[in-house]
């Protein structure tokens, strides 16, 4: 590096030095920002938003680094920032803003939070997947600097990473190869000597910064993507560091991936228009391209930020690629006039001094919507105004607005004010509804052409279900309708497919992302949608701390953005039916009778007089004669039956046969089970029962109660259940689907499928006949959402079933939850939820915390904290059955508490940051005993 250059940088470190670093640091006290200095050779790289090696009481952490500052509070000296990992801006503004309020919700730290939303990094997905390109002129690196988490190979990552297409290609393979290698070529960044520093001598403490979240989130600029334009920083001011990265003339700016992208679009605009181009002149023009920040154009119109017009009264429309064309006489008027491209969320470019419209391709149109492996673009497309008059008109909304290919508006009729819905997600609009699908309706279809309206505009869509099965369903769906700008994001996926996904999806080339839990956190790019299915399953509940629900998640951050929310599933919860009820989001529900148009004849035995004399029995037998005949009688027609248990296994749970006690293991307490290789033996009853947790053979079994050694089936597992079904049916298949052989279909045909709760495959056409037993033994759990979750999956089986079909549910005909789902009521029986949860204090009526641990610990933390006037405490209790402990296996105790703590839903953020305060002070005193502190947790007790 030149001497000029080198005078440059680091004049720009004198007038930024400090970074403001969050480490990723465990202990509730030190969830604080802390100033560190930025050495010359990092200064260029070390952005906001950048992973950051730090050291921290002697050893280094991991970090991310929130701003760049011109000065400090703190007097003395500051440490240096070891490393910056990656040049990547993993951690957005609007991220930020989400972990901050969550850790706030949730009574945590944003250190815990930011695990749960950023994934681990992987070096080489991260760089395009090649080694680090080294010219033979350079001098070699040392080996502590040509590593892969180096920041020389982040730089020279900006060279490789392919540049999202915003258009068809037009340049021919040969020309396109020549202009990428003089781009690399000339891309090449010598790494900067390092700088010597009278300052780092010596390793004081970092020092910390006030604890406001406000401007913490403030301070952090927008992640810019690979496709945005470049913007010019006044280096005078502090905040304006963190907008993009800095334009150095001498050629080092050339390494940032904002300044590739613009130039790689200015190559694209010419020799699209046939012109010559000269690398080093369009790179020189690129350092002026004024840019405008995201933010402030989302901000400028959040309730329409679809459409924006310029000065000159052009308008720019995005398709559903979210990928720019425009008009090729007014790019190189705009370009002759230095005014450049304006660039808003990788989406919406606008066209200076002309009144043209620029419009979107189709999805999945161009090269770069396969993400971020995709080919680079080779040009733009030109839209002429006449041809695109002369188009075959696409559907549209009630607006006039154009939908995109396969969105059918008609289905979304069946529902009060569904065409208006989906118009109004066209517009751009913060609609926010529960929908209640109605039965058999093509739900994954539906939430795909929900997202690909949202896209069809130009924003980005976030899709959540609860599983693997679901995710692959949802995102076939939404493939079809936008192209490879669709996602899926699940922990069964690599870390390398991971962390490419959610690459693309931080980049701008992925719009659509369906995923499970996690993707509540995806950084997607204008996010316009967030929508969750089924949010009642519990695997929305995360086990880590802080414990956080997706549900409450994608509520926040769909408040705190402006986005559209919709809560959708077969049955609702009654959370979502209590924010219904504030007015916060609306109903999205069928009439009746078109309810009833589509759901199956649902009955109970014995439901009436008649069928009590016909069956006097029906009531006691597990399966009665009702359910045989319609089962019969659907297998003679040639169709399916649906069988669905509670539980898999054999006979997974004993009792006494005497007093009913249930059969616990004397080693561990848990619960005595036949097991499934039991099931093919004649003499199965006559073996010993053993434990489910601990697997220990109980040879010799004696009731603790009275002493009885006999001992009873409480219910009957799937695999006893398949087992007496073919017995009745002989010569009929019976397919099993539970535990590890999950079917997801199967094929029509006279068969019998037992399946258990929620592993209930699709059949095509629908089930002749759906039998739900033992709905006794759902509806007797100790928990509080019971009812709920037992309505839930019965209506999730229920739909399986064609609508002439019938579906008989064995349980009490005269109980509310089975009312219910004879009337098909799920927003009757959500509303009576919330009705008797208010009145017994239970959420969400209320804010409801709980402590788990043992006697000491509880008693320690409620002494520290200053809680509110109007708490209740509840407990000490004992743990709920399967809850898991705060401990590891080596140092469980023996008795493990639950201390519930309970206040109104306005005292709800004064509990936590009591409880959050409490937790610090605890952690100062280096208190060892392990504690858990949870808000509103799915099991209550």
């Amino acid at each position: 590096m030149d001497a000029g250059a080198a005078t440059t940088h680091d004049s720009t470190a004198a007038g930024h030095p400090i970074a403001r670093v969050l480490p990723l640091l465990s202990p509730a006290h030190l969830d604080r920002d802390f100033d560190y200095l930025v050495p010359p050779e990092l200064d260029e790289i070390a952005q906001p938003g950048v992973r950051v090696r730090v050291r921290f009481a002697g050893r280094l952490v991991d970090g991310y680094l929130l701003a760049r500052l011109s000065q400090s509070d703190h007097t003395g000296k500051l440490v240096k920032l070891e490393r910056v990992v990656s040049a990547e801006r993993v951690l957005t503004p609007e991220i930020l803003r989400l972990a901050t309020a969550v850790a706030a919700r949730y009574a945590g730290t944003r250190a815990d939070v930011l695990r749960l939303a950023i994934p681990p990094r992987h070096a080489r997905t991260e760089n395009g997947g090649s080694k680090k390109v080294v010219e033979p002129e350079e001098p070699q690196q040392d080996s502590a600097d040509s590593t892969d988490d180096g920041p020389e190979r982040s730089i020279s990552r900006a060279t490789q990473t392919p540049i999202p297409s915003r258009g068809p290609a037009r340049t021919s393979g040969t020309l396109r190869a020549s202009l990428d290698r003089r781009l690399a070529d000339d891309s090449a960044v010598e790494p900067p000597a390092a700088a010597s520093s009278s300052q780092g001598s010596s390793s004081p403490d970092p020092v910390p910064v006030g604890d406001s979240a406000a401007s913490q989130a403030e301070t952090v600029r927008p992640a810019e993507t690979l496709n945005a334009a470049a913007a010019v920083v006044d280096s005078s001011d502090p905040q304006s560091v963190g907008d993009a990265a800095t334009a150095d003339k001498s050629g080092e700016a050339a390494a940032s991936v904002d300044v590739i992208a613009e130039l790689d679009y200015s190559v694209d605009a010419r020799t699209a228009r046939g012109e010559a181009v000269d690398v080093a002149q369009v790179r020189s023009s690129t350092g002026s391209v004024p840019a405008r920040s995201a933010d402030s154009v989302a901000g400028a119109s959040l309730s329409d930020p679809i459409e924006l017009m310029a000065d000159s009264g052009a308008v720019a429309s995005v398709g559903p690629a979210g990928a720019g064309s425009a008009d090729a006489g007014n790019a190189r008027d705009a370009e002759a006039a230095g005014a450049g491209a304006e660039a808003l969320s990788d989406s919406i470019e606008l066209m200076a001094d002309s009144g043209a419209v620029a419009s979107a391709g189709q999805a999945g149109a161009g090269p770069g919507a396969a993400g971020a492996g995709a080919a680079a673009p080779e040009g733009l497309l030109v839209v002429d105004a006449a041809e695109a008059a002369n188009t075959a008109a696409a559907p549209a909304d009630s607006s006039g607005r154009e939908l995109p290919d396969g969105v059918d508006l008609q289905v979304w009729e069946r529902y009060i004010h569904g065409a208006a819905f989906v118009s109004a997600l066209g517009q751009g609009k913060g609609v926010r509804a529960g929908w209640q699908a109605v039965p058999g309706e093509d739900w994954a279809r539906r939430l795909a052409e929900l997202a690909a309206v949202v896209v069809g505009r130009g924003r980005s869509a976030i899709l959540m279900v609860p599983d693997q099965r679901d995710l692959d369903r949802v995102l076939a769906e939404c493939v079809r309708l936008v192209g490879d700008s669709a996602v899926g994001l699940a922990a069964g996926l690599g870390p390398a497919a991971r962390y490419r996904r959610w690459l693309a999806a931080l980049r701008g080339t992925a719009r659509v992302i369906v995923g499970t839990r996690s993707a509540v956190f995806t950084p997607a790019v204008d996010l316009g949608l967030i929508a969750i299915w089924d949010d009642g399953d519990d695997t929305y509940a995360e086990p880590r701390a802080p414990y956080p629900h997706a549900r409450e998640v994608a509520m926040l951050r769909a408040h705190e953005t402006g986005a559209a929310f919709v809560a959708a599933g077969f049955a609702r919860t009654a959370e979502i039916q209590a924010v219904v009820d504030s007015g916060w989001a609306h109903d999205l529900v069928a009439d009746r009778a078109v309810v009833r148009k589509f759901s199956p004849r649902i009955s109970a035995p014995g439901d009436s007089d008649i069928a009590m004399e016909r069956d006097p029995v029906a009531r006691a037998v597990r399966i009665p004669a009702v359910g045989y005949a319609a089962a019969r009688s659907a297998l003679a027609e040639g169709a399916a039956v649906l069988v669905q248990v509670p539980r898999r296994g054999y006979i997974p749970a004993l009792a006494c046969a005497k007093c009913r006690t249930p059969a616990r293991c004397r080693h561990c307490n848990g619960p005595l089970a036949l097991p499934d290789g039991r099931a093919g033996h004649r003499s199965a009853t006559a073996h010993s029962p053993a434990c489910r947790w601990c697997g220990i053979t109980e040879a010799a079994y004696r009731c603790p109660v009275c002493a009885s050694r006999a001992l009873r089936a409480v219910v009957i597992g799937a695999v006893r259940t398949a087992e007496e079904l073919g017995r009745a049916f002989p010569g009929v298949p019976i397919r099993g689907s539970s535990g590890g052989a999950i079917l997801d279909t199967v094929e029509p045909g006279p068969q019998v499928i037992v399946a258990t709760v929620g592993a209930e495959p699709v059949l095509p056409g629908g089930y002749g006949v759906a039998l739900l037993l033992d709905g006794w033994a759902l509806l007797s759990r100790a928990d509080l959402r019971a009812a709920e979750d037992t309505l839930r999956r019965w209506m999730s089986a229920a739909t399986l079933v064609r609508n002439h079909g019938q579906v008989i549910v064995m349980a009490e005909p005269s109980l509310p939850t089975v009312q219910a789902l004879l009337r098909w009521d799920p927003l009757g029986h959500a509303r009576a939820e919330v009705a008797s949860r208010a009145e017994v204090g239970f959420p969400p009526a209320v804010r409801m915390a709980a402590i788990d641990g043992t006697s000491d610990s509880i008693a320690e933390l409620l002494s520290a904290a200053k809680l509110p006037d109007n708490v209740d405490l509840l407990g000490p209790v004992p743990l709920p059955p399967g809850a898991r402990k705060p401990f590891d296996s080596g140092d469980t105790p023996a008795e493990v508490e639950r201390m519930l703590l309970r206040v109104n839903r306005t005292s709800g953020a004064a509990l936590a940051r009591a409880l959050t305060a409490a937790q610090a002070v605890r952690s100062t005193h280096r208190s060892d005993a392990p504690l858990r502190v949870q808000i509103d947790p799915v099991d209550i007790g």
